[in-house]
């Protein structure tokens, strides 16, 4: 690729750019109400911790088990990085799946195995008692969150020309967006991380209830039903991105060096409605 090549994609890599916050952990001022990782989540009075009942691997019937509890994030930390006003200004926005299914998001089934709850005052949390019945591996350990604002790049496929892989990745790498290649990457909002297959249509597909585990079911829908789904699928956002979380002998990693994806609708976002949530997992 010659230099006017390389600026022109740059230029149209950077026409195309939006804004995402990356997130990094420490194991410095972990709080109660703070943004963190694990640990005990902070919930109001009468919270009853979710479950999901789903098969995982040796099982021939499905098996009801407490989500873990991934993280949770104080908007105050995040409100000043948030340019476009999206999330909340404050309270605390938690996250929980279920690791030992880790579902993919491809089945309509899957429907609860990931949860986001908004509590909108802080004031009123406090810590919550770890259930019973959740497994060593899904207690994440307890990393305090720091964040910082990154430009955030469409992925190629989203491009409808002949832009060349090695010259995507080269120019992305010289704006600072460089492929995350082992699911390093955790983020708020922005454009994800995408290993496999755009996201937006699976998502508006398998919560109408269309299971894209295999094509078939999608490909027996009608052309007016593909078409409205397609432009239905530019409702959705993506809210939050997790890669492999590390901390000494704990390794939390989705697939092999993957991310999981919490999708919301636009209005949901904008309602601060947390209940129809779509994760989708990718990986190599």
């Amino acid at each position: 690729m010659d230099d006017q090549a390389r600026k022109q994609l740059i230029d149209k890599l950077m026409a195309a750019a939006g804004s995402e916050i990356r997130i990094a952990y420490n194991k410095e001022n972990v709080s109660a109400t703070g943004s963190k990782t694990g640990g005990r989540p902070a919930v109001p009075d009468g919270f009853v911790w979710p479950e999901y009942e789903g098969v995982t691997l040796g099982e021939t019937e499905a098996v009801s088990r407490p989500l873990a509890f991934l993280c949770q994030i104080n908007m105050k930390n995040v409100a000043p990085l948030d340019e476009k006003g999206l999330l909340p200004e404050s309270g605390i926005l938690s996250f929980f799946y279920e690791l030992e299914t880790m579902t993919w998001g491809f089945d309509p089934k899957d429907k609860g195995s990931a949860r986001v709850y908004y509590f909108p005052d802080e004031t009123v949390l406090t810590a919550a008692e770890l259930p019973d019945g959740l497994e060593e591996y899904s207690r994440l350990p307890e990393l305090a969150m720091t964040f910082e604002k990154h430009i955030s790049i469409p992925d190629i496929s989203s491009f409808d020309d002949d832009t060349d892989w090695d010259d995507y990745n080269e120019c992305a790498e010289e704006i600072g967006c460089g492929c995350d290649d082992y699911g390093d990457r955790t983020k708020l909002l922005g454009y994800p991380d995408v290993i496999q297959n755009p996201m937006e249509e699976e998502c508006e597909a398998v919560s109408r209830g269309v299971y894209m585990g295999d094509g078939k079911s999608y490909k027996a829908l009608s052309e007016s039903e593909k078409a409205d789904i397609a432009e239905k699928a530019k409702d959705w956002i993506m809210l939050f991105e997790m890669g492999t979380v590390e901390d000494g002998d704990y390794e939390l990693m989705f697939g092999d060096g993957g991310h999981i994806y919490f999708w919301i609708r636009k209005d949901d976002l904008r309602e601060r409605n947390f209940d129809n949530i779509w994760l989708i997992l990718q990986c190599g």
